[in-house]
């Protein structure tokens, strides 16, 4: 796996000069305090001016210190722990209305998803998931929920989609057992990365499946599995991590496979229709 900031920054702290190196070692340290700091309260913090700061992140590789402040924080979020997830939040909040600040980090990750998801890869993902055999939907802990989601609809859309129950391990593999070259897998998987799914999008992947990420970075786990990555920036809240984007992503692959389907989708819903009328799926309400 590829190191990250912290990694880089204990294997390099010989080179760095000593204002540097007392960043490098607050960074290593505390660094759930510092993804959060201004370039200036961290160089005040380290008692080191603000434009040194600043060099630094433009010395380790980065276009600035925004970007090395992003890194940091989704060190934070795949290395904290749960309850060190809340106190970091906490002082992120820093006297914010919490409403206000979740719907403006889920507007944010909104806009890098809309910035960063190839739309050529999407495509291509669509078409592969339309010709498969069979489609399987992988998502654990956190992400079983968009998995399901998402098996909600395609169940409607396609002749044979498996939903694979996150179980232990080797029960999700007895799941995958017929998984072939003529099948494709969709893996969804976010911070903290779970191994089951990482592992399950390997046996697909070893099996001959086609496989689909959905996933938040090019490097993350699920990714390197993939043969299609479709990407969706998710933000830290509190202990929980904000889903809205990747459900986004969600909704737009549901909406081109089906009008991919056409009037094919159309004769399934107007079946379903008759049935949830027949049989009282609904309740009526009256205007």
């Amino acid at each position: 796996m590829a190191s990250d900031i912290l990694d880089r920054l204990q294997e390099n702290a010989e080179r760095f000069s000593k204002g540097q190196k007392r960043l490098a070692a607050y960074i290593v340290e505390c660094y759930d305090k510092a993804a959060f700091m201004t370039a200036g309260k961290l160089g005040k913090t380290v008692g080191v001016s603000e434009s040194t700061v600043v060099r630094f992140a433009a010395e380790l590789g980065y276009e600035g210190y925004p970007g090395m402040q992003k890194e940091l924080q989704e060190v934070l979020r795949n290395r904290l722990t749960s309850v060190q997830r809340m106190e970091a939040v906490n002082d992120r909040l820093d006297g914010q209305e919490v409403v206000s600040m979740v719907f403006r980090a889920d507007m944010e990750t909104l806009r890098q998803t809309d910035a960063a998801l190839d739309r050529e890869s999407f495509g291509r993902a669509v078409q592969r998931i339309l010709t498969a055999r069979s489609v399987y939907l992988i998502g654990v802990r956190s992400s079983a929920a968009l998995a399901s989601f998402l098996n909600f609809y395609l169940r409607n859309m396609l002749d044979d989609v498996h939903l694979v129950e996150p179980t232990a391990v080797s029960e999700m593999f007895e799941q995958l057992l017929h998984v072939g070259p003529e099948d494709v897998a969709v893996g969804i998987s976010f911070p903290r990365y779970s191994s089951r799914t990482v592992k399950t999008m390997q046996f697909c992947r070893n099996a001959g499946a086609g496989i689909v990420a959905i996933t938040d970075s090019l490097q993350a786990p699920a990714a390197r599995q993939a043969d299609h990555v479709l990407l969706a920036k998710s933000d830290m809240v509190s202990i929980v991590d904000s889903l809205v984007a990747p459900l986004s992503v969600i909704n737009a692959l549901i909406v081109a496979l089906g009008r991919a389907k056409g009037t094919d989708l159309s004769r399934i819903y107007n079946e379903l229709e008759r049935i949830w009328e027949e049989y009282e799926v609904y309740e009526r309400v009256e205007n």
